[in-house]
């Protein structure tokens, strides 16, 4: 079975995001556990300087970056910094971990009850996928508006429980989707 976890890693190995930029807490932990080897985690003890440090890290490499916040306390801490990105145009792709769906809306501790509004209006595009099959083509969608023109920062809110869920089928063709831009279509795009 696949899980949403392993179609989530093979989504980003494939689209080229292994370095992703963090500073978890425990509403991440379900997606960090396992962590790739071929992955990269860059450590910030303050989500600004995590944001900072992914901003700086797309605009070098010219290339979507991941970052994963921890809930809104850390997706809070760190908009001062998105604001930067946001104008700068960096293509990132800001998760935030969430309180389980069964928790979501009875204001639990660490759960955002509209965790998509929270860092309006500073992101291209922010959403919370409605179920635990739809996190894939969540991340495989957050990817390819992060690198549309113009450019610039996404957010998807995911709930912890999710990532043990079994993964969609047909799941492996979100992987190998990529974003081409261009005022007319490269030989590459006439020859699809």
């Amino acid at each position: 079975m696949k899980t949403v976890h392993s179609a989530t890693y093979d989504i980003l190995r494939e689209q080229g995001l292994t370095t992703i930029f963090g500073n978890p807490g425990s509403n991440e932990l379900p997606f960090l556990k396992g962590f790739p080897e071929d992955f990269s985690y860059i450590l910030g003890l303050h989500e600004g300087a995590v944001v900072g440090m992914a901003d700086g890290f797309a605009l070098a490499t010219g290339k979507p970056t991941f970052v994963n916040l921890h809930a809104a306390a850390g997706t809070g801490n760190g908009m001062g910094a998105l604001t930067n990105a946001w104008y700068s145009h960096s293509p990132l792709v800001i998760t935030a971990g969430q309180q389980v769906r069964s928790m979501i809306g009875v204001e639990a501790m660490l759960a955002n009850v509209d965790a998509a509004q929270l860092p309006k209006p500073l992101v291209k595009w922010s959403h919370e996928p409605a179920s635990a099959q739809d996190v894939p083509r969540t991340l495989s969608q957050a990817i390819h508006m992060a690198s549309l023109a113009p450019r610039g920062p996404v957010y998807v809110s995911i709930p912890y429980d999710d990532w043990a869920c079994e993964a969609p089928a047909g799941v492996e063709h979100l992987a190998r989707r990529h974003v081409a831009s261009a005022g007319v279509p490269s030989p590459a795009q006439l020859q699809d």
